[in-house]
């Protein structure tokens, strides 16, 4: 949709993959729509995952006893946050629409992109108890997770041995996203795309581009246990 803006939070080592493509699609079929698409490469950025004392510019609030997300949301109010951090804060507050894009790593996202909502996402920028939830202060946005496995849809349901693939989508959509009051979109999931034909990824690659030109149309899920657990 023309005029929206959208962050694109991708993580994954090799430009040519089938995670790279599934960027590359996004890019282009939401730059067509007249949307301004941002991406945080992560790891062409060398993004830094570590959660320390160098995410603090200057003093500390508590200089005797280092507590991280004290010391962050103070940073935060001062304006004491280091450069790398105000930057994806800047480009998340600008958005109105987040995408994550990544393969799924020990049923969860790679480390280099939890280390980037562990902190990007401080307390004063994206909630701040009890503005939580629905009441998180980055309410007025849309998240997507879009991202592969490895193994086959068969394999993540509730009769498998991995279960549901909604369990592992709880921590991800409901314990970051939800907190935060960000409203969560359907995930778009490419199963095993390693394992299937050439066709079979042009397919997947198709099917991604088509749901993105109806994507603004599309109602929030209901961030419920019901959803994930029922």
């Amino acid at each position: 949709m023309a005029g929206k803006k959208v962050l694109i939070v991708y993580a994954h080592q090799e430009p040519n993959s089938f995670n790279g493509s599934l960027k590359t699609v996004a890019v282009e079929e939401l730059s067509k729509q007249g949307c301004s698409v941002t991406v945080s490469d992560l790891y062409a950025m060398q993004f830094e995952p570590r959660a320390t004392r160098n995410d603090i510019v200057g003093c500390l609030h508590n200089s005797e006893e280092f507590h991280y997300a004290v010391e962050m949301m103070e940073a935060y109010k001062r304006g004491c946050l280091s450069n790398d951090l105000t930057e994806e804060q800047k480009k998340v507050q600008e958005a109105d629409l987040l995408i994550f894009q990544f393969p799924l790593y020990w049923f969860s996202m790679p480390a280099i992109m939890k280390g980037w909502m562990d902190r990007v996402l401080v307390q004063g920028f994206a909630h701040d108890f009890p503005n939580c939830y629905d009441s998180g202060l980055l309410k007025n946005k849309l998240a997507m997770f879009s991202f592969t496995t490895g193994g086959s849809e068969e394999m993540y349901t509730k009769e498998s041995v991995n279960g549901d693939i909604r369990y592992i989508l709880w921590p991800m959509q409901h314990g970051i996203m939800h907190f935060c009051g960000v409203k969560v979109l359907e995930p778009h999931i490419c199963f095993a795309p390693e394992y299937v034909s050439e066709e079979k990824r042009k397919e997947m690659l198709f099917a991604w581009a088509q749901r993105l030109k109806t994507l603004w149309k599309e109602e929030p899920i209901r961030c419920s246990h019901e959803w994930y657990f029922k």
